[in-house]
């Protein structure tokens, strides 16, 4: 069965992430879906990159390998996101924070601080290092379960693409298997 042809208005980057990961394009919805942005990002007190939601206005929770989650809002029930979000912030990041103070990153909302995207389920985190205003130049921050910490510019679903294509150094992460599965 061949993928559904992309729509018009898909953005280049989830493109991307299309051709890196030939299953997840029969999982994108045919029209994105509406989501309440003002919701989470009003609750979280900052805005979120663009390109992850855009990503989660065409792709419902899905898992890559069954090994990384990637985990988005679904219309009406935002605020269930919102809640896994505050869990993650005030459970394990607050916990690798205090146990490595010496990284100098702290959870979110302090300035410049982690906020989770997706994990992994050995326990890897993937979250954005908040610092600056514009959230489209933020860092992706990957936090190992084996306590290593890199860095990554070029936002989320470009961080995604690379890492199933094979072309982004795994640092200390599992290869992962580019099969999609929906959560």
């Amino acid at each position: 069965m061949s993928a559904p042809a992309a729509p018009a208005g898909l953005p280049v980057k989830i493109a991307a992430l299309e051709r890196a990961v030939p299953g997840l394009a029969d999982h994108r919805r045919s029209e994105p879906a509406v989501l309440d942005w003002a919701l989470l990002e009003n609750s979280l007190g900052t805005m979120l990159p663009a390109d992850y939601k855009r990503l989660a206005e065409w792709y419902p929770t899905f898992a890559l390998g069954d090994f990384l989650i990637v985990g988005f809002p679904e219309p009406g029930e935002e605020h269930y996101r919102l809640r896994g979000i505050r869990d993650d912030l005030e459970g394990g990041i607050q916990e690798w924070w205090e146990a490595d103070m010496s990284i100098g990153l702290r959870p979110h909302p302090a300035p410049g601080g982690l906020l989770p995207w997706a994990e992994s389920n050995e326990g890897d985190k993937f979250l954005w290092s908040t610092t600056g205003e514009n959230p489209q130049q933020w860092l992706v921050t990957i936090a190992s379960r084996n306590g290593g910490w890199w860095h990554y510019e070029g936002g989320a679903v470009q961080f995604l693409a690379e890492y199933c294509n094979g072309t982004l150094e795994p640092w200390a992460l599992s290869p992962v298997d580019p099969e999609v599965t929906p959560c």
